[in-house]
């Protein structure tokens, strides 16, 4: 692996799971040391993160994106529009086994699965319900939506009755695409977006003094 990506998808790992909080300062010299490379592939790293909204410029350095509570609204809204798009052809083009595949997914988490593999997962239903779609440029843009709202996700409260409900909702999407009923698949991944934004939105801003206390930039 090149030291490029070797950089890249470490430094971007640290940000997606808040090692590296949102407004951190990130040096150059402290990147270098920390993955071992030079300046050119580390440069390059950070030039690809900060076209995916991870990082911004700032002065002459760097910082790690903050959070932006009016960035994730305008996100949501337009996940909301691509996904009702996607469910419909989804509808009409997956097969019983594309839909099987995804299905089994959810079943790959359990009350024992870490936290982080069920936001893996969560992630993916979506860009794979995308995909199913058949249409290359809904599964990219679901990708790089689902990417710029992980951050934001980690923060939302997260106890067993979320995680159900949230589960519940995506099989419900999911025998809906299977009946080939795009009215009401469309419809229901639209509330469950909607839902999923007010719940984030409202877990985020309640929590705005505690994520400062830990570091966090939560700007609107």
């Amino acid at each position: 692996m090149s030291q490029m990506r070797l950089a890249y998808e470490n430094l971007r790992d640290l940000i997606l799971t808040l090692e590296l909080a949102p407004g951190e300062r990130l040096s150059e010299r402290w990147l270098e040391t920390r993955f071992e490379g030079s300046r050119t592939p580390i440069r390059a790293a950070l030039v690809r993160l900060e076209t995916e909204g991870l990082i911004q410029r700032e002065g002459r350095g760097y910082i790690v994106a903050p959070i932006q509570l009016g960035e994730i609204e305008h996100v949501f809204a337009f996940r909301e529009t691509v996904e009702i798009g996607a469910a419909r052809l989804a509808c009409e083009s997956a097969t019983p086994a594309d839909i099987d595949v995804i299905d089994e997914m959810l079943d790959s988490c359990r009350s024992d699965t870490p936290r982080e593999e069920w936001h893996r997962v969560g992630n993916e239903f979506h860009v794979e319900l995308a995909r199913l779609s058949g249409n290359p440029f809904f599964a990219r843009s679901l990708d790089d939506i689902m990417t710029r709202l992980s951050r934001a996700r980690w923060l939302e409260i997260w106890n067993e009755a979320a995680r159900d409900r949230a589960w519940g909702e995506h099989r419900r999407i999911l025998e809906l695409m299977r009946a080939r009923k795009p009215d009401r698949a469309a419809a229901a991944i639209s509330a469950h977006i909607r839902g999923s934004c007010d719940r984030l939105l409202t877990s985020v801003s309640e929590n705005r003094r505690g994520l400062r206390a830990r570091g966090f930039s939560v700007v609107n």
